[in-house]
């Protein structure tokens, strides 16, 4: 008997996509703490009320595997999932500093690049960040077994309509 096949990874970054900057501030407030009360105390983090509540339902929509690709580590499921009203997602842990291949930097490679392409495991994957640049994309192309989306955000805005619609359609 045979397994069901398993989704596409969605690696996804928190700071630039989820929490934009950039802008003016006002631009980016949602009322954090009347959607999720509990966090005041455990997240007096301002950059919080830049989080659009709507994303949540959009990314599970999405026809994937959502895992945090962020620096935020499991804080993301404390403090950001339960914005999004997302439950616990896996968590990509990054190599120590020490471990990071100092000539990739050289060449422009991103760190998490690497650690991504491990993690997924020869499966298909969408990467967003707003960090990713053509070097990443070429890399994943000639390391990566399986299919893989790099896809860029402007952390300006974080994630917009129009890349919901990218990540829809590539996904389906």
């Amino acid at each position: 008997m045979t397994g069901s096949p398993q989704l596409p990874l969605l690696f996804l970054d928190v700071d630039g996509p989820l929490i934009p900057f950039g802008a003016e501030p006002q631009q980016y407030q949602y009322p954090t703490y009347e959607i999720a009360p509990h966090l005041r105390g455990v997240a007096a983090n301002p950059l919080l009320n830049r989080i659009n509540p709507q994303h949540g339902a959009k990314l599970a929509a999405l026809p994937c595997e959502v895992v945090w690709a962020t620096t935020w580590m499991d804080e993301a499921n404390e403090c950001i999932a339960p914005l999004l009203g997302l439950q616990r997602l896996a968590v990509v842990v990054w190599p120590e500093p020490s471990d990071v291949d100092e000539q990739d930097e050289r060449d422009g490679l991103h760190w998490k690049t690497r650690a991504l392409v491990d993690w997924a495991a020869r499966r298909p994957f969408v990467w967003v960040d707003d960090e990713v640049t053509d070097t990443d994309r070429a890399w994943i192309a000639s390391h990566h077994v399986g299919h893989a989306l790099v896809h860029r955000v402007d952390a300006r805005f974080g994630l917009t309509d129009g890349d919901f619609a990218i990540l829809a359609a590539w996904l389906g």
